[in-house]
């Protein structure tokens, strides 16, 4: 067979479309969005490369208009994540076994497919699905997934080529195989991108995946299996299912041959899975690769020297942008008195210029929560905080679930930094302030990374360069990604790797070759051209 070493297209982000008035790609997705509106689709399972349907159909609708049925998808049980794992570890062996290049061109097409022909389709699945205006679908279900198949390719080849030393008369070379078993990739609802990253980057790799996505993402992920299939994924590499948590996990961490989590989602469920593998760490035949990017508290830290109007917009933007349905979203932050009252009025200002309502008016700039069971969860803290005598709301705190799940976007104040909602997770659009004294910058910092279990993401305002740097020092185990002048949120495939530590992940960054690494098992070979064929040294002389 002939062979050689092939370098691949250089990865470059791909640049994000404006769908600003008269624009023609404005007019082609309000055409698509039309479309995937004027009928109902049945969503089959996908497994060994075979469309599965069941006799239990479950409803799909828009957050924002939940009566309307955009269609249905098959449910699966036990037997079905049985039957992808089978097909799972049926393909592995040909596909781990298939050459590098082969695997990368497949994923270099589905990146072109999703940035060409299915760009409009993916879009529209993710705005109606998930209720995403027109500019956060386009980041996350066109722009952040073909980057993360882009630059993971070129990752690919760039742990391929790391190699170690030789010494004279010997060849040290490292390969990198898959691992044994198969990969669990399950993905959550908001975003797109991750919920394609999740099966593709093992897959790419040379191993075989099992994915399920959450119920409220079927159907973009439909797409993306669309996607998958054009671009050549063979039967049984990565196996579509829909089936309830529980069941899943039952079927998958007892089965000797898991071999790993590729997980995105809430901090409890990642928990209770990492306790399930340990409990199950004799059935397996090799440790399982556990890699998880979990819950935020995300932070924006403010020094009396910022500047209100970007601080304010960074609220506006890092807390409301998708209704704060981002692990990085702001929720909570931390400003002097001497700026408060002038941020205050341009976060006021900003929200009373905000519009809601469905994605598909695009000048509405708040969309719905996903489910009526978070619309519930955020309500309950809404409700709780203006009972409370330590908080005041500051803006917004309305809501309604009569046509679609919407929560107006909400700012409290709070006089108790330890208050609930300085603390938990709330997964909407809510941030809650705390405002500090000047004089106490330093202390405030120690509460900023003392306050919440979570690393993922944060940021600190400040035009003094020395109080940037006691904030960096001061914070650095308290955000993965850290932002100096900006919102927490935003993250870039290829420009700012992402994930958190402490209870937000494993901080194994996702879009950067260390998530690649983790779906290797490397394999060091030493070849000695000349053997030795006497045991002594030169040391046992006389």
């Amino acid at each position: 067979m002939a062979t050689g070493f092939f370098n691949v297209p250089k990865a470059i982000n791909e640049p994000i479309k404006s769908y600003a008035p008269g624009t023609p790609e404005r007019e082609s997705l309000q055409a698509a969005i039309a479309e995937a509106r004027s009928k109902q689709v049945d969503i089959p399972m996908y497994i060994n490369g075979k469309e599965v349907r069941t006799d239990k159909k479950l409803k799909l609708s828009p957050p924002h208009d939940h009566q309307h049925v955009l269609g249905y998808f098959h449910e699966g049980d036990a037997s079905h994540v049985k039957s992808a794992i089978d097909a799972a570890m049926g393909a592995k062996a040909k596909w781990g076994n298939l050459s590098w290049e082969n695997r990368a061109a497949i994923f270099l097409k589905a990146a072109d497919l999703i940035a060409g022909p299915y760009r409009d389709k993916m879009n529209a699945a993710t705005m109606l699905g998930q209720s995403k205006n027109a500019y956060q679908a386009e980041i996350d279900s066109a722009c952040e997934i073909v980057d993360f198949l882009r630059f993971n390719v070129e990752y690919m080849t760039e742990i391929y080529k790391q190699q170690p030393n030789s010494s004279e008369g010997v060849w040290n070379r490292v390969e990198q195989r898959p691992l044994e078993g198969f990969v669990f990739a399950l993905t959550p609802f908001n975003f797109t991108a991750i919920a394609g990253n999740l099966p593709s980057a093992p897959a790419m790799m040379g191993n075989t995946v099992v994915w399920k996505p959450a119920h409220t993402q079927i159907y973009a992920a439909q797409v993306i299996m669309e996607v998958f299939q054009e671009a050549g994924v063979p039967a049984g590499v990565i196996n579509l299912v829909y089936v309830n948590g529980p069941t899943t996990g039952d079927v998958i961490f007892k089965h000797k041959d898991f071999g790993g989590l590729h997980f995105t989602g809430s901090t409890g469920v990642f928990k209770h899975i990492w306790r399930t593998i340990g409990e199950n760490i004799d059935n397996y035949v090799s440790y399982p690769r556990i890699v998880g990017e979990t819950g935020g508290k995300d932070f924006i830290m403010v020094h009396e020297s910022a500047y209100a109007k970007p601080v304010a917009t960074a609220i506006s933007r890092g807390a409301f942008e998708f209704q704060g349905q981002k692990c990085s979203a702001a929720s909570r932050a931390y400003i002097p008195s001497n700026l408060w009252e002038e941020v205050k009025h341009y976060v006021q200002e900003d929200l009373a210029s905000f519009k809601m309502g469905g994605t598909e008016d695009f000048s509405n700039f708040i969309n719905a929560v996903i489910d009526e069971k978070s619309f519930d969860k955020i309500v309950q803290y809404i409700e709780d905080a203006k009972a409370s005598d330590k908080v005041e709301v500051v803006a917004g705190g309305n809501y309604d679930k009569s046509k679609g799940y919407f929560i107006e976007p909400t700012v409290l104040l709070t006089t108790d930094p330890k208050y609930t909602t300085m603390c938990e997770e709330i997964f909407g659009p809510v941030i809650t302030i705390y405002v500090y004294d000047p004089k106490d910058y330093e202390d405030t910092l120690k509460l900023v990374d003392g306050t919440s279990p979570y690393a993922l993401t944060g940021a600190i305002f400040s035009q003094d360069r020395y109080a940037l740097e006691v904030a960096v020092r001061a914070l650095e185990p308290s955000a993965g990604n850290f932002y100096i002048n900006d919102k927490p949120t935003g993250a870039v495939v290829g420009q700012q790797p992402f994930g958190g530590a402490r209870g937000s992940g494993t901080n194994d960054k996702a879009g950067s070759m260390i998530n690649l690494l983790r779906w290797v098992s490397p394999r060091l070979i030493k070849e000695t051209f000349v053997t030795p064929t006497d045991y002594r040294y030169p040391f046992l002389g006389e």
